[in-house]
């Protein structure tokens, strides 16, 4: 990259012109601002004190000694000590030339299998649908492994489904209490929608339960756990983990209506994995690796058979492993999971997306790995993000308040049919070509609204402002590639489409190609950026600046009806790479863009 050209450079001015040493730093070199004229910007404010002279004439002479050093650098110019650099325009020419073609453009060179990374993202609970929370955490962790493979990773995406414990059992209880043997076939719902019903009708069961026995004279939380509803559930789970034939039979039937509902919304979403964990399963593999650390020493048991983990030398507390009953933690199970994806895979890196309300339980999962032994819990890595609200306020699953992942779907579509077909945006689509518009215009609404945010930011969701075609949206983005296209179309009806012509002509460059073709350049560096900080924001923000100054360009500047051919062709080509980087990207956020709008 051009930047870290100048950035050595400027290492060696300064040691030539001032006879000192520095180091590279982040942020040495930056993006000249808009209001200036230039490609790059030094700050040369830090040099004075080598220099002893004004930033001006500091300026002025490390500018000189970047020019006559760098046949990229054509001139700069030096305001209050940032030294501003203007690249030739053969620079940006070549790079034109070199890349317009490349449909891979900005991926990043395959590497070995040692650098396996496994990406852990959505884990349900079998008990309920998935919701708008659920989307946040689907999109996210599927955006990171996807910008982790453009970055040439070989990349695993797993799911844990959260199949057994308190929870599950409440839906159990719930079905064989008020179902009257209905199914979702004969209730006319999706299976994880019909479970989720008898999970919020459990909770206000039991909360009549509990206001009763608080007016007889109970603690409220004593009368949460020993009511008569509560007792039932937790007898209902240690028969499971006791392996009771009947209850095994229900929990198996249930959870398999779950997943068919499962199966249909990850297919609306563009959700995939490579392989699916169950709690129902790394649980015992979590209990023998607590058992054989208290045999270890590592762990201990109190008087009433739990077992525990010390943390005080970390300055925690103590973590329970193991209930008195015997049955397991959410801690457990992780503890099975993660080292079952470790003899699975063998990864460099372990990288869970869970809410940032978990921050505490993967310090301390790391933590208890590093005690039993396992030199790799330094590879597990917590995705922590914030959470999502729609501007009605916060979401309860157990009240049944959450938005469905499906009704927002729905809703999605809805509203992109109406916006488009309000706004004329259809070019003469129809019939199943414009459902098919209407689906990708509002899915790619929701997921570039909520993948635009810094995942560590809570967010809220607010579907109207999503699939507005104005501003930093993904209908708006969708919008340009769709203009792009079209301009390509007409491009090749003209006979101007010949990608294998260099982009020549003598007219200068204006400002608005250069301008794109900066963006274009730092492509490859926002896809590495977007990895390194796990933050697919970096690519959807990058993307938008991209359309919007394309959309600048294409109502300021003539293409097809430019002065000479030379140039005409020139932005046509810039066009085409401006369209290939604008699918890449949204294409690693998940999102389809349409050729016709």
């Amino acid at each position: 990259m051009i930047k870290d050209a100048i950035a050595g450079n400027f290492v060696k001015a300064v040691r030539e012109l001032y006879g000192q040493e520095i180091s590279v730093s982040d942020g040495l070199v930056q993006k000249t601002r808009r209001e200036f004229e230039g490609d790059y910007t030094i700050n040369v404010f830090p040099c004075l004190k080598y220099s002893r002279k004004k930033p001006e004439a500091t300026g002025q002479e490390v500018g000189d000694f970047l020019k006559d050093r760098m046949d990229e650098i054509g001139r700069f110019n030096v305001i209050r000590g940032f030294l501003n650099l203007v690249l030739r325009e053969g620079f940006w020419k070549d790079f034109l030339e070199k890349n317009h073609a490349d449909a891979d453009y900005g991926l990043h060179a395959g590497k070995p299998a040692s650098d396996m990374v496994v990406v852990e993202f959505s884990s349900p609970n079998t008990n309920k649908p998935l919701h708008l929370g659920h989307i946040r955490n689907n999109l996210l962790g599927w955006s990171v492994a996807e910008i982790l493979k453009a970055n040439g990773y070989p990349v695993r995406k797993v799911n844990l489904v959260n199949d057994r414990g308190i929870h599950i059992c409440k839906t159990m209880v719930a079905w064989e209490k008020w179902a009257e043997g209905k199914t979702p076939g004969s209730a006319g719902k999706k299976g994880d929608q019909f479970v989720g019903d008898l999970y919020v009708r459990f909770d206000r069961e039991h909360k009549a339960e509990v206001n009763a026995m608080t007016e007889e004279g109970f603690e409220k939380g004593e009368a949460e756990k020993n009511s008569p509803l509560m007792i039932t559930a937790r007898h209902m789970l240690r028969k499971w983990e006791q392996g009771d034939e009947q209850v095994m039979a229900l929990w198996d039937r249930m959870n398999r209506w779950v997943y068919e509902g499962f199966d249909e919304t990850y297919a609306r979403l563009g959700i995939d994995f490579d392989k699916i964990y169950y709690e129902s399963d790394t649980y015992l593999l979590g209990k023998e690796i607590v058992k054989k650390g208290l045999k270890d020493g590592v762990l201990f048991s109190k008087e009433d058979g739990s077992v525990w983990c010390d943390l005080s030398e970390e300055g925690l507390d103590e973590k329970l492993l193991l209930r008195p009953d015997g049955t397991s933690v959410y801690m457990t199970q992780d503890l099975g999971t993660a080292r079952l994806r470790y003899d699975d895979f063998h990864p460099g890196r372990l990288l869970y997306v869970v809410g940032n309300e978990q921050n505490y339980h993967f310090e301390v999962l790391k933590i208890i790995l590093k005690k039993l032994g396992l030199s790799w819990a330094g590879n597990i890595t917590h995705i922590s993000y914030g959470m999502v609200e729609l501007p009605s306020g916060k979401m309860k699953s157990r009240e049944g308040t959450v938005v469905d992942a499906d009704d927002l779907m729905d809703e999605m579509f809805e509203r992109a049919r109406k916006t488009t077909s309000e706004l004329g945006k259809l070019e003469e689509t129809e019939g199943e070509e414009a459902m098919e518009l209407f689906r990708k215009i509002g899915l790619g609404a929701l997921k570039y609204f909520i993948l635009k945010v810094d995942p560590k930011k809570n967010m809220v969701f607010n579907p109207g402002e999503s699939i507005d075609f104005n501003g930093n949206t993904g209908p708006f983005i969708q919008y340009t590639y769709a203009r792009i296209q079209s301009l390509l179309r007409k491009a090749a009806e003209r006979g101007m489409d010949d990608a294998s012509r260099a982009p020549a002509g003598e007219a200068g460059l204006v400002g608005k190609e250069r301008n794109i073709l900066r963006i274009l350049y730092e492509f490859p560096e926002t896809i590495a950026g977007a990895g390194e900080k796990y933050n697919p924001a970096i690519l959807a923000n990058y993307v938008y600046e991209l359309a919007k100054e394309y959309n600048q360009f294409y109502q300021e500047v003539p293409v097809l009806r430019a002065g000479d051919k030379e140039t005409a062709i020139f932005r046509i080509l810039l066009s085409k790479m401006a369209g290939t980087v604008i699918r890449t990207s949204m294409k690693l956020l998940g999102i389809e863009v349409p050729e016709r709008m």
